[in-house]
């Protein structure tokens, strides 16, 4: 799945555009971008604001790196939005066995040519009322183990001011800055070997979203929770947009990348 020159000139334009927008938005401070493999790997972020994808993409196009998202299928049929999917080559994720398969396949072949996947480990919009991340999903552990793919955590912070979790307009004044920290790859190598059941697949996703968390708390200055939120123990859906006291529901969530659909044990 090599770049085009369709893909590369499709980037080209909707990168120009998504960057001045976002330098328009808000300040922007990046540290550990020297940390990004020189190969293929997994990005691994933080979920909070239906424009993280944007913070995330400007982040790794600025370091010669095309990001591609594992994005709900449902988006590409979306008018404008669906023809910028596929003209980037971004991965339609299915929620049948055979198209998460797929998925899969494509994902590992823009790793083995040195691409940069961008899986949510979340699943979808943190849910965590104070915006930390919470309970993974296994999907970005399981490519990364059973391709051997370094996983690269990365949090980011501010954006959520600019454009609050399930907002509808955006918030340009005070001007904000959003804040992105790379850390260094996860250190999987205890689960190399180990059978890719749910014991080993929770572990190196717990790992992950830890390496995860620490980044955030860094941040943010703060101590994260001892205790993982997880939208199962709380009573809440895990797909869709969850209700918060004295809000009305909204609409479908809007949240695009992920690992939801990947292959995984739980």
């Amino acid at each position: 799945m090599k770049e085009t020159v369709k893909s590369q000139a499709t980037f080209v334009v909707i990168a120009a555009i998504a960057r001045t927008l976002l330098n328009l938005m808000m300040a922007k401070k990046w540290e550990g971008t020297e940390k990004l493999p020189p190969g293929g790997f997994i990005a691994a972020p933080n979920h909070c604001t239906e424009i993280d994808p944007l913070i995330v993409g400007h982040l790794l196009y600025n370091q010669k790196r095309a990001p591609h998202f594992l994005a709900k299928a449902a988006l590409f049929k979306v008018p404008a939005l669906g023809w910028i999917l596929r003209a980037t080559k971004q991965i339609p994720v299915e929620r049948s066995t055979a198209g998460a398969n797929r998925s899969l396949q494509l994902a590992q072949e823009i790793v083995a040519e040195g691409g940069a996947i961008i899986i949510y480990p979340e699943g979808t919009l943190t849910r965590d009322p104070d915006l930390w991340p919470m309970k993974g999903h296994t999907g970005a552990a399981r490519l990364a183990l059973e391709g051997g793919i370094p996983v690269v955590p990365i949090a980011h912070w501010g954006a959520h001011q600019v454009f609050p979790r399930y907002a509808k307009r955006f918030h340009l004044f005070p001007r904000r800055t959003s804040r992105v920290v790379v850390g260094d790859p996860v250190d999987l190598s205890a689960f190399t070997g180990r059978p890719l059941d749910k014991a080993t697949l929770n572990a190196a996703t717990e790992a992950i979203m830890d390496a995860v968390t620490g980044l955030l708390a860094g941040i943010r200055g703060e101590e994260a929770p001892a205790e993982r939120w997880d939208p199962t123990k709380n009573k809440q859906a895990k797909h869709g947009r969850f209700v918060e006291r004295g809000q009305q529901a909204g609409g479908a969530d809007t949240a695009g990348p992920d690992d939801e659909a990947m292959p995984r044990d739980s």
